[in-house]
């Protein structure tokens, strides 16, 4: 039993397992036209995988299996996925709420001019990385010139009622630029809001606060800092028992562009697929083991229930 068991079985006298699987997420590939210094997947413009068709059937059928309310969509950039239009009309037809994690200067990118009406047809519900309304900590993290691409994306996004109109879902991600935790969520919405209503005119529908986690490049980064175990006692003391409910592992899993199965998004970035009997490959999906599996844990995991929690909707608590 690692230290996270332990907080958990002392904080609610039993192990953590999953309650549901109402959402899939797929990761449908590592390849990226960034690199961002902050990638727990580890994407860039020279990684190859990509998730292929037949894998993404088998995706649409363990949907279908479980009628997942969403199928939420990673990368990488998703978008650079070759069958990445085919797999989102699939989900469409079958009438699943479709998200999508966009790194936003994609949109940009040659032959992409046609995806925001695409997302639109479909009534897409947008994620966009802007690790900060200021264009230098953007570019440390993400490169130069990524915010100015960022702003001209979201205008683009904006134009055709993305982030103005209640159905198109435009929200944006905040995550640290260093070893810190996130902030309040609704306050430093209201900051995004100000600043970027007042600079660009830009509007969005609610920002997502993700608090870094301690394994990829940021890991790497803390190494080299000599923060680590500053970083991860930071996390630990930190803990608050309010953000276990609402866990994504409780109600999600996660699908790697191969097929392989994991609780999470960071498990995946560490290869630590589902175990304790689950199926770990999606050819193999069964919904009876994975819907109430124990989840595999580690240290990491004490990002998620730091301060106001951590997941991929954002935080888990106010308190």
């Amino acid at each position: 039993m690692n230290d996270f068991e332990k907080k958990i079985e002392n904080s609610t006298g039993s192990e953590l397992h999953c309650s549901e699987i109402d959402i899939i997420q797929v990761n449908i590939g590592l390849i990226c036209n960034q690199q961002c210094a902050h990638c727990h997947v580890a994407a860039s413009p020279k990684r190859k995988e990509v998730m292929p068709w037949p894998t993404m059937e088998l995706v649409l059928k363990a949907a279908r299996r479980v009628r997942a309310r969403m199928v939420d969509i990673t990368g990488g950039a998703p978008e650079l996925n070759p069958h990445f239009r085919r797999f989102i009309d699939a989900l469409a037809k079958d009438d699943f709420t479709i998200g999508v994690h966009t790194n936003l200067t994609v949109l940009l990118e040659e032959g992409m001019e046609d995806m925001p009406e695409i997302y639109k047809s479909h009534r897409i519900q947008l994620v966009g990385s802007l690790p900060c309304y200021l264009e230098e900590n953007v570019d440390r993290q993400r490169g130069s010139g990524v915010y100015q691409q960022s702003i001209e994306a979201l205008k683009l996004l904006n134009s055709i009622g993305y982030g103005i109109e209640s159905e198109l879902k435009l929200n944006l991600v905040y995550n640290p630029a260093g070893p810190v935790l996130p902030p309040n969520q609704k306050l430093l919405e209201e900051d995004y809001r100000r600043e970027l209503m007042q600079r660009f005119g830009i509007s969005f529908t609610n920002l997502i606060t993700i608090t870094n986690m301690p394994i990829g490049r940021f890991q790497t980064q803390l190494n080299k800092q000599h923060k680590g175990v500053e970083y991860m006692q930071l996390l630990k003391d930190s803990f608050n028992p309010h953000t276990i409910e609402g866990l994504m592992c409780r109600h999600q899993i996660s699908v790697n562009w191969d097929g392989t199965i994991y609780d999470c998004d960071f498990n995946l970035a560490l290869k630590w697929p589902v175990n304790h009997g689950s199926p770990t490959k999606i050819q193999n999906f069964d919904p009876s083991p994975l819907s109430s599996r124990k989840i595999v844990t580690g240290e990491h995991c004490f990002g998620c229930t730091a301060g106001f929690g951590s997941s991929c909707s954002g935080a888990l608590t106010d308190a």
